[in-house]
């Protein structure tokens, strides 16, 4: 069983920052890459960030590059996305997912965690 778990979900400004995080066991994390995927009013989910098993490799859809960043930490088992910048299209439920690979095609990862609004005001 796959359980991921997020937080730090909110309301902010444009151009502030918020952090999100994802706890997952160590038996998880140490399996599958893990990655942030969002999905916004009335659209399609879609790829934000991925990071590999390792940690060594990252991943980020244009829309994001140069904003946001992944990060693991193998001593909590979390993956973390430090989102700075922000625009008022990054208003989704961001969600976090675990695969076999890092990938940017959301599809193939088959495990989520419940999702954490994200609410960017102009």
């Amino acid at each position: 069983q796959v359980q991921l778990v997020e937080s730090g979900g909110g309301l902010v400004q444009a151009e502030g920052s918020l952090r999100l995080s994802c706890a997952a066991s160590e038996r998880t994390f140490r399996r599958y890459a893990m990655a942030w995927l969002r999905q916004a009013p009335g659209k399609e989910r879609e790829f934000v960030a991925a990071i590999s098993r390792s940690g060594g490799s990252t991943d980020y859809a244009d829309s994001v590059k140069g904003r946001f960043t992944i990060s693991g930490d193998t001593a909590k088992n979390t993956v973390s996305l430090q989102m700075n910048t922000l625009k008022y299209e990054d208003t989704a439920v961001y969600y976090c997912a675990a695969g076999p690979f890092m990938t940017t095609t959301w599809t193939l990862y088959p495990y989520f965690g419940q999702g954490t609004q994200v609410t960017v005001s102009s």
